[in-house]
């Protein structure tokens, strides 16, 4: 073997090493693109206009890629998160303050979102009440607690499990599933918008695929990486360091790159096999989650329910984890303070009990709750979308890792597509 060959190998391997040690960021947000927001879209999408909207869910995973790329470079190439780039920007209170308030708003309808889904999923799988449900999925916030205590490969390895779980269940489903190939081939390149029903769902799946939370919180996930030190250490101590090199940062930007398309690609392909399952159930059927499994179990047996029911379950548990990361790196990168995280978990959980009980005693659905919580994550997403774009693009902020041009106009684009969709859905309501 010829020494050139010998040290094209060894490129290689220290490749894959950098990529696997580097792996993680893009792990942990891509739970957020198959969170039970995500579930309440699809299964709508999918029983009521069958593959019509295959389409929306592969543009907005392409976005997301796209978006998610941009805030994890964001954070290699400054060591510093999303939020703390709009505080530096902002400066004045008077300007951060409401700011920071509409980005917890967008925080708290991601919860609510992961929160229903967890009790949903109990009330399925294990036959609780769903008011009993919803006092039981609020416990969560002692598993959360307990794991943000430990070290930050330990969180990493839990969203690793929980993700096969939801890619092993999908591809079980859709092999009993068996749905048209050609039609999914046709509807993912040739959109359609039935009507303005169709319109709420697709910034319904926009807003439960590039979710706010996830973009400010990737940044952070990715400075975090910039401890070039190797130790593990405790969540709450992990640090960025502001003087690693520009080989190296390039060196992690690849790895970011990577494994943000790759996850993305992942939480993409779930994201639609949701909507190709809920093609087997009739209109009728997918209004409700609890609908959709019994029709699923009826159609293709009980055991097909229940994994159904567990994948929604490792859903609900995975992104409110990630939900409780960001809404604290939201709050100490707008505010510059820190607030216990324990005391955060249990407020925010509180004002996602008290509606979601109040509407289950008055016999809302709770797959309404779901849709519209994505409906309002979608017009919220300009916040942390149009700052992470005018950042990328300005050389003054990330020096050498600038955008491309073509990646600002890919970029602007998206930030347009979106608004424009939502205009146009907030006109069709008022």
């Amino acid at each position: 073997m010829t020494s050139y060959r010998l040290e094209e190998i060894k490129r290689e391997r220290k490749t894959l090493r950098s990529f696997l040690s580097y792996l993680g960021p893009a792990l942990m947000v891509s739970i957020a693109y198959m969170d039970p927001g995500n579930y309440g879209t699809d299964l709508v999408a999918g029983s009521n206009f069958k593959y019509d909207l295959v389409w929306a869910v592969w543009l907005a995973s392409f976005v997301a890629m796209l978006l998610q790329y941009l805030s994890g470079k964001l954070g290699i190439a400054t060591g510093k998160s999303l939020p703390e780039m709009i505080r530096e920007s902002l400066n004045k209170k008077i300007y951060i303050v409401p700011y920071w308030i509409a980005s917890e708003l967008a925080a708290a309808a991601t919860d609510l979102a992961e929160y229903l889904g967890t009790v949903i999923a109990l009330n399925l799988l294990f036959g609780i009440p769903l008011l009993y449900s919803s006092i039981i999925g609020a416990l969560d916030v002692i598993i959360l607690l307990a794991m943000m205590s430990r070290r930050f490969r330990f969180i990493e390895r839990f969203f690793m499990t929980l993700v096969s779980i939801l890619v092993l269940g999908f591809l079980y489903q859709l092999l009993i599933v068996k749905p048209d190939p050609m039609q999914v081939i046709y509807h993912t390149f040739v959109p359609s918008i039935p009507n303005n029903e169709a319109l709420l769902i697709i910034v319904g799946i926009i807003g439960a695929t590039v979710m706010p939370h996830a973009l400010f919180v990737h940044s952070w996930l990715s400075k975090n990486k910039m401890d070039i030190t190797g130790k593990e250490e405790p969540i709450e101590k992990r640090y960025s360091s502001q003087n690693a090199s520009e080989e190296t940062r390039e060196g992690l930007r690849r790895a970011h790159m990577v494994e943000t398309v790759s996850m993305l690609f992942i939480a993409g392909f779930v994201n639609v096999g949701i909507l190709l399952v809920s093609t087997a159930l009739s209109p009728f059927q997918g209004d409700t989650i609890q609908h959709a499994a019994s029709g699923l179990s009826e159609l293709f047996g009980r055991f097909f329910g229940v994994i159904f029911i567990v994948t929604l379950l490792a859903s609900g548990l995975t992104s409110s984890t990630l939900g409780t990361i960001a809404g604290q790196v939201i709050m100490d990168g707008l505010l510059g303070t820190r607030v216990r995280v324990w005391l955060r978990r249990i407020v925010t959980r509180f004002v996602n009990v008290f509606p979601t009980t109040i509407a289950i005693l008055l016999g809302i659905d709770p797959l309404s709750l779901l849709v519209y919580s994505q409906v309002i994550l979608s017009i919220m997403i300009p916040l942390p979308m149009i700052p992470l774009v005018y950042y990328t693009s300005k050389k003054k902020y990330v020096g050498r890792f600038v955008n491309r041009r073509i990646t600002t106009v890919l970029a602007v684009v998206s930030v347009c597509l979106i608004i424009v969709f939502n205009g146009y859905l907030i006109s069709t309501i008022f």
